[in-house]
C-alpha cells in the first residue's frame, strides 16, 4: 500500500455524502464508506480514518482507490463476491429436495438435518456432507421438513362455494335492525382451581402461580355476535344439548331482537344446530313461532373459518379466559364484565373477505364451469 490516493470531492459529491450519513436510510456499509471519503478529504491518514470510522486500513484504502480510479457510486457500492463453490451438484440438490419431501424413515416422526445428510450420502457418490450444507440448500428451496402444521383441508366443490358465497353476501350487507345477521358458535372451557394461592406481583417480580392445579369440571359458552354492529353476548352453560341450543334461539328472538322481522343466523353444522332441536325442547306451537323468525345459514363443511364469531372467540380467550377460572359462578361473572366493557367500547369485527376476493384468490378451487348453449330451431 505504498500508493496514496488523494480524495477531492466536488460540492455536489460532498453534499450527497453528508446527506447519506445524516439520514441513515442506506445500508451500514454504504454509510461507512461515505464517512471514509469525507474523512479522507480532510487529509486524515488511513490509520486515523480507520479508528474514527471503526474500520480497517485495508477498507479505507480500497474505498479511496475505487473513488479515484472509478467514480463515487462505485466507491460506495459493494463489489460482487464470488463466494465458495457449492458443495452439492445440481443433481445432488434435486435428490435432497426429493428426499425432504418424502416420509421419514421408519421409527422417525420427521426428517432431521443429520438424517437427510446420511440419506444423501447413501444415494450419491458423496463421501460426506455437513448439516450446515444441508441446511443452506433446504433454505434455498424454502423447505422445513422438521415442521408440521395441522390444517383442515376442505373439499372445494360446488356445495362449499355456494355456502361460502351465501355467507359472504350476508357479511357484506349493512346492519339492518329489522333483519340482523348474527354469527353463533359454541366454545368449551375447562374450569381450573388453584392448589396453592398465587403470589402477588412485586417490583421486579411477576405474579407467580403454582404449576400444580385442580380440575374443577367443564363448561360451555354459547357466543352470539352481531355482524356489522357493536354487540355480542356470551351465555355460559353447563351443557350443550339440543335443549340448550333451543333456549339460545328463543333468547335470541324474544330477548335480544324482539322487534326484528327475521334474524339470519350463521352457524356451523354441529348436530344440535338444527330446527329439530326446538321441537325437542318446546311444544310444536312454540317451536314454530320461534323458527318463523329465524333463518339458518350454515358454513361449508370444514369451513368454520367463515363463521365470524370464531374471531370473537379468539378475543374472548385472549382478553378474558387466558387464566385459571375455578368455578362456574366466577366464569359467569367475569364473562359478563368482559361483555359489558367490549359492547360499551363499540367493538366491531371488520370482515374483509368478500365474494369478489374469494373468486380472485380461490379461482383455481372453484368447480370448472360448463356452459351449455341451446340453439332454438324453427
Amino acid at each position: 500500500m505504498n500508493i496514496h490516493y488523494k480524495v477531492t470531492l466536488t460540492k455536489q459529491e460532498r453534499e450527497q455524502l453528508r446527506a447519506l450519513t445524516q439520514k441513515g436510510h442506506s445500508g451500514a456499509r454504504r454509510i461507512k464508506r461515505a464517512q471514509i471519503l469525507l474523512a479522507a478529504e480532510q487529509g486524515m491518514t488511513d490509520e486515523a480514518i480507520a479508528v474514527a470510522c471503526s474500520s480497517s486500513t485495508s477498507t479505507v484504502f480500497r474505498t479511496k482507490r475505487r473513488f479515484v480510479e472509478e467514480e463515487l457510486d462505485a466507491a460506495l457500492s459493494e463489489r460482487p463476491r464470488k463466494g465458495a463453490n457449492r458443495l452439492l451438484a445440481v443433481g445432488d440438490e434435486a435428490k435432497l429436495t426429493a428426499i425432504a419431501c418424502t416420509d421419514p424413515p421408519p421409527g422417525r416422526s420427521r426428517w432431521t438435518l443429520q438424517l437427510l445428510a446420511d440419506k444423501l450420502v447413501c444415494l450419491t457418490d458423496l463421501q460426506t456432507v455437513s448439516k450446515a450444507t444441508i441446511s443452506r440448500r433446504l433454505k434455498d428451496s424454502d423447505l422445513k421438513p422438521w415442521r408440521q402444521k395441522m390444517w383442515c383441508i376442505p373439499k372445494l366443490d360446488a356445495e362449499f362455494v355456494a355456502r361460502m358465497e351465501d355467507i359472504l353476501d350476508l357479511y357484506a350487507e349493512p346492519f339492518d335492525p329489522e333483519r340482523p345477521v348474527v354469527s353463533f358458535d359454541e366454545k368449551p372451557i375447562q374450569l381450573i382451581d388453584e392448589v396453592r394461592a398465587p403470589l402477588p406481583m412485586e417490583p421486579g417480580k411477576p405474579r407467580r402461580y403454582d404449576c400444580e392445579y385442580r380440575r374443577a369440571g367443564t363448561a360451555n359458552l354459547f357466543v352470539f355476535l352481531a355482524v356489522n354492529a357493536p354487540w355480542r353476548h356470551v351465555k355460559p352453560t353447563e351443557h350443550r344439548t339440543n335443549v340448550d341450543f333451543a333456549d339460545c334461539m328463543r333468547e335470541l328472538v324474544d330477548v335480544h331482537y324482539p322487534d326484528a322481522e327475521m334474524i339470519r343466523v350463521v352457524l356451523d353444522n354441529l348436530s344440535t344446530h338444527k330446527p329439530a332441536a326446538l321441537y325437542q325442547a318446546f311444544p310444536p306451537e312454540e317451536a314454530r313461532r320461534i323458527l318463523r323468525r329465524l333463518q339458518f345459514h350454515y358454513t361449508p363443511k370444514h369451513g368454520s373459518w367463515l363463521n365470524m364469531v370464531e374471531v370473537e372467540n379468539g378475543v374472548i380467550q385472549t382478553q378474558c379466559l387466558n387464566r385459571r377460572i375455578p368455578d362456574f359462578a366466577t366464569l359467569t361473572r367475569e364473562l359478563a364484565a368482559w361483555e359489558r366493557d367490549r359492547n360499551a367500547a363499540g367493538a366491531i369485527v371488520r370482515w374483509r373477505f368478500t365474494v369478489e376476493k374469494a373468486r380472485e384468490k380461490m379461482h383455481g378451487a372453484y368447480p370448472a364451469q360448463s356452459v351449455k348453449t341451446t340453439e332454438m330451431g324453427d
